[in-house]
């Protein structure tokens, strides 16, 4: 099965691609948005739910988003008729890695896609060039609650693929930026994104038996429930951090 038409269908119930209850997107929206009035950029996203969010309640942000998946991009279209916002969004279908800008921004997003540049610090890296002065950077990654065991590294992890919470903070601010917000995902924020997305998958393999992909759709969704609870669950964090230079 197309890794992009698995991806676009397991998050049709939770297109904000990682583990966060709305209440916390919102919160660090609200911090990273202060004026209601900022450019604001968005690599992988998706289908641009970090977008609509962003622009749907400050009617004088403008927002510009990048992704390769065409059924996510598709999909985003969609949130943002739905929600009215055609003419303040403006999607983007190329590699994030090769976007030229039209004009520096005030906020640059990569939730969840850090694997796109090489991991946390090189997405930094590749964010900053894009920042107006005084910019800010909104980067979600992955990061240790514990030690990974033997379960957790047999379903593909490295063990320096992350490091605990206070080194990646600190990895982060030796680089250059000062850190002025953050939330580290909950456990409930993390089963909620698991559950939705095997549940969903499942769902939809379920209502389509017809569908040549149905078959690999509900192996795939299986495959990724036995990794989550064997594997990571408890061990895999996810942090959300507002940046700015210096």
């Amino acid at each position: 099965m197309d890794r992009q038409k698995l991806s676009s269908l397991a998050h049709r119930d939770h297109p904000f691609a990682a583990p966060l209850f709305d209440s916390s997107i919102n919160r660090l929206l609200d911090r990273a948005l202060p004026r209601g009035d900022e450019r604001v950029l968005d690599l992988g996203c998706g289908e641009a739910a970090w977008l609509v969010r962003a622009v749907k309640d400050r009617p004088g942000v403008r927002a510009d988003g990048v992704d390769l998946s065409e059924p996510a991009l598709a999909r985003g279209r969609e949130h943002i008729e739905a929600a009215g916002v055609g003419d303040r969004v403006s999607l983007h279908l190329q590699d994030a890695s090769a976007y030229t800008a039209p004009h520096p921004y005030d906020l640059a997003l990569c939730i969840g896609s850090t694997h796109v540049f090489g991991g946390l610090l090189p997405t930094l890296d590749a964010l900053a060039p894009y920042l107006a002065e005084g910019g800010s950077v909104l980067v979600g990654d992955g990061f240790w609650e514990r030690e990974p065991d033997e379960r957790t590294l047999a379903v593909g992890f490295g063990k320096d693929e992350y490091a605990d919470l206070a080194t990646t903070v600190d990895r982060v601010t030796e680089a250059g930026w000062t850190l002025t917000y953050a939330h580290a995902s909950t456990l409930e924020e993390f089963d909620d994104y698991e559950w939705s997305w095997t549940g969903t998958l499942s769902r939809w393999a379920l209502d389509h038996p017809d569908d040549p992909d149905a078959k690999d759709a509900l192996e795939a969704a299986a495959l990724h429930r036995d990794e989550w609870l064997k594997g990571y669950r408890g061990t895999l964090g996810f942090v959300t951090m507002l940046l700015r230079r210096g």
